[in-house]
């Protein structure tokens, strides 16, 4: 069993903004490897990725409605990553955090 007070913190860091996730994927490098914060990795990365790719297609949808409901969607998935990484728990994503792991599994 790996030791994930260890690994939170790269965890942790992967949950603030695209670049945070960079940052964390170099910090989980070969020594350093571990699989809590390669899981959160993946989620996170999975989610700032759709994000940008959905968020350019709702923008074009003209009502602030929908716009609304795809940011609070948003948010409640991070927060909902973010807090699993501070508790030390694997758990994934609602309805997308199965396919973030598989698109994602190399890292």
């Amino acid at each position: 069993m790996e030791n994930i007070e260890k690994s939170k913190n790269t965890a942790i860091i992967a949950y603030f903004t695209i670049i945070g996730s960079v940052i964390a994927i170099f910090m989980n490098q070969e020594e350093n490897k571990s699989e809590f914060a390669s899981f959160h990795i993946r989620q996170t990365l999975g989610l700032f990725i759709s994000f940008f790719l959905l968020g350019y297609f709702v923008g074009y949808a003209d009502s602030w409605t929908a716009t609304s409901a795809f940011y609070i969607f948003y948010f409640i998935l991070w927060i909902y990553g973010f807090s699993g990484a501070l508790q030390g728990i694997k758990r994934e994503l609602p309805i997308v955090g199965a396919f973030f792991q598989k698109t994602f599994k190399s890292l």
